[in-house]
């Protein structure tokens, strides 16, 4: 049987009161006494109930951490990082899958159930109202991966999609590549708008290539590949921009499938950097995003906010940069309509 608080008390010579203050963050107890229970829990082997603790503080110590990019290999870097870091804080994550929903509600409900003290919303494709309705609702809440604003509702801790388009028109343009093409993830996602916007605008304001793009149904392998296939047949680009790693990796297999070869034929860079862009089968030329900084910045932000619940949104910006690989030729070879 699990010792118990009363247990403690005795063998340490307090009042249950006094192992409870022990255990409790924040309550006032002296030094000596916090000294004599712990030794005294250590002998016995005693642990505080968690549950038992949050029905006297108030707080679970829980956070909802909620995506809906579980198909996407890069989520299982970004939640090993995320789980990591929440407990090194002593906060314990329940992760939320939402599938394709973008219906805060269902999420808010469970949430509420579960009387977590914060949310994280881990999604780059989500737009800004799904954070929102937590904030709504009274619950601290980080977006992660968030399209970014100057004014943001929530904070939100991410990249700068539009200019990571940008990036990717202009490594492009300096190779000499003249038709370029964007493949990107749904088309209603914010990230995929972001990209496109960027690139597009890049390309215009140079007015040296034509653009063509396409929409992958969702961020992953069979959906890149599927979408690549469709783009190569329809007449190739020289070059593509696709707007994540995953993509660009399904997209790299249709290209082998239909007979061309990439660089030589068409190139091809992604977004994220993620490990697997690194394989030397992969050797993906890419954008990297520093998903570390963004998770370490994200928990920063939840844990100030229980010190200052008020504290006013605030945006942070982490700057990315190209990773040459192999999947971009230094000249292009001439396009032949």
């Amino acid at each position: 049987m699990s010792i118990t608080l009363r247990e403690v008390a005795e063998r340490a010579g307090v009042s249950r009161s006094a192992v409870s203050r022990t255990f409790t963050d924040g309550a006032s107890v002296s030094d000596k006494t916090r000294r004599i229970v712990l030794q005294a829990a250590d002998e016995l082997g005693y642990r505080p109930n968690a549950l038992a603790s949050s029905l006297t503080t108030g707080r679970t110590k829980m956070i909802g951490l909620i995506s809906n990019n579980f198909h996407n290999p890069i989520f299982l870097q970004v939640f090993d990082l995320f789980t990591k870091g929440l407990q090194e804080r002593g906060l314990r994550p329940l992760l939320v899958n939402l599938s394709d929903e973008t219906d805060p509600s269902q999420s808010l409900k469970m949430l509420q159930q579960y009387s977590v003290d914060g949310v994280i919303v881990a999604s780059s494709t989500l737009p800004p109202s799904f954070a929102k309705a937590f904030r709504d609702a009274g619950i601290p809440v980080v977006h992660s991966f968030g399209r970014h604003t100057s004014t943001p509702n929530v904070h939100v801790v991410g990249i700068d999609n539009v200019e990571c388009g940008r990036m990717a028109a202009r490594a492009l343009l300096e190779r000499g590549y003249t038709r370029v093409g964007f493949m990107g993830g749904p088309q209603y996602a914010t990230s995929t708008q972001d990209r496109l916007t960027g690139f597009r605008d890049e390309l215009q304001a140079s007015n040296s290539a034509q653009l063509s793009f396409g929409f992958a149904a969702n961020y992953s392998f069979e959906a890149g590949h599927r979408e690549m296939s469709r783009l190569l047949s329809n007449g190739a680009a020289q070059a593509y921009f696709c707007g994540d790693d995953i993509l660009s990796i399904g997209a790299l297999s249709a290209a082998a499938d239909l007979g061309y070869s990439v660089p030589h034929d068409v190139g091809i860079i992604g977004l994220n950097d993620m490990e697997m862009a690194g394989w030397q089968s992969v050797n993906l030329t890419t954008i990297h995003q520093p998903i570390q900084q963004i998770v370490t910045s994200s928990i920063e932000l939840m844990a100030a906010m229980f010190q200052d619940p008020g504290r006013y949104p605030e945006a942070r910006l982490f700057p990315c940069h190209i990773v040459e690989r192999g999947t971009l030729n230094s000249k292009p070879r001439p396009w032949l309509p």
